[in-house]
Formats: structure tokens, C-alpha cells, sequence
């Protein structure tokens, strides 16, 4: 079933397969697979909150929940803005910005005190489901990511490589 071509490649059928490349850009693609499982727990909790405490219950978990979109969204952000100028330099900047939202968050939290309506039990149930819920995604959707770590220009097309002893890497 799988037949070898001239290169040594194994075919499938009429096509080869390759090696894949590098991800460009993945911070847009990682934030969108997060925010949508977060988004998905959400409306779950959402639901609960509303069926055993009623509609202010599912307001203070919407609420929970954003607050974790958005600051975790920031992050993923920013790495997208550095990535596309200094692609080593994404991972630098997103561990700098999570710094900075943990410190902006507690401040928000101290000075904006606790609104009279808000559930905070519901909200905090939305809150820990939306970090369980975005962390898992994040960390799958970054598992999924290519970089290339290898020059594939220092060998010859047919992988050889260079006769001038150069190596990739």
C-alpha cells in the first residue's frame, strides 16, 4: 500500500508526504480555540447559575468568565503584535504582559470592590471554569504548533547536504 517514490519519500496514493512547516503566526488561531472552549464552559455555567439561583447567578458567571477572556485574551495578543516582528521575542512578551494582568487584576478587583447584584459564588464557579477550561485549550492548540528549527536552505533539493561542509542548525 505504500509504495516508495525516487526520492524516498513514502507516497499515499498519488500524493507525498511532506514535512510540515513552521506555524506563522499562531497567537490569532491559539486565542480563538481558548476564547471559544472558555466561551463553551461559560454558557454551561451560565446555564447552572440560572437554573439553581436564577438570572443574577448567570449574569455574575458572564461577567467571571469575561474578565478571564479578556485578560488571558491580552495576552495572546500582544504575543501576536511582538510575534510579527520578533518572533523569539513572542514568548518574552507574553510572560511579561501575564505578569502585569495578575497585578492588574487584583487591583481591579481591590478598587472596583464587589457591585451589591453580583453572585460571587457564581462568579467565582466561572471564573476557575474559565482558566481550567482556557489553559487546557491553550496548552492543546499550542502543542499543535510548528516552529522550524532547522535551516531547510542548507542542503540540496535532494537533502544532501552543502558540499562547502555547512550545516543547518
Amino acid at each position: 500500500m505504500n509504495a516508495r517514490e525516487s526520492n524516498g519519500r513514502r507516497a499515499v496514493g498519488a500524493a507525498s508526504l511532506r514535512a510540515a512547516g513552521p506555524t506563522t503566526s499562531p497567537w490569532l488561531r491559539i486565542l480563538a480555540k481558548a476564547a471559544a472552549a472558555a466561551g463553551a464552559a461559560t454558557v454551561v455555567v451560565m446555564a447552572l447559575g440560572t437554573v439553581m439561583s436564577g438570572g443574577g447567578a448567570a449574569l455574575s458567571a458572564l461577567l467571571g468568565a469575561a474578565l478571564v477572556v479578556v485578560f488571558f485574551g491580552i495576552s495572546l495578543l500582544v504575543g501576536h503584535v511582538v510575534g510579527q516582528r520578533n518572533p523569539s521575542g513572542a514568548i518574552g512578551a507574553f510572560i511579561a504582559t501575564y505578569i502585569l494582568k495578575v497585578v492588574g487584576f487584583g487591583a481591579a478587583l481591590f478598587l472596583i470592590g464587589t457591585p451589591e447584584w453580583l453572585d460571587t459564588t457564581w462568579f467565582f464557579i466561572a471564573a476557575v471554569a474559565a482558566v481550567v477550561v482556557w489553559q487546557v485549550a491553550e496548552v492543546h492548540a499550542f502543542s499543535r504548533v510548528r516552529y522550524q528549527i532547522y535551516d531547510d536552505q542548507a542542503s540540496t533539493p535532494n537533502g544532501a547536504p552543502r558540499k562547502d561542509g555547512r550545516h543547518a542548525g
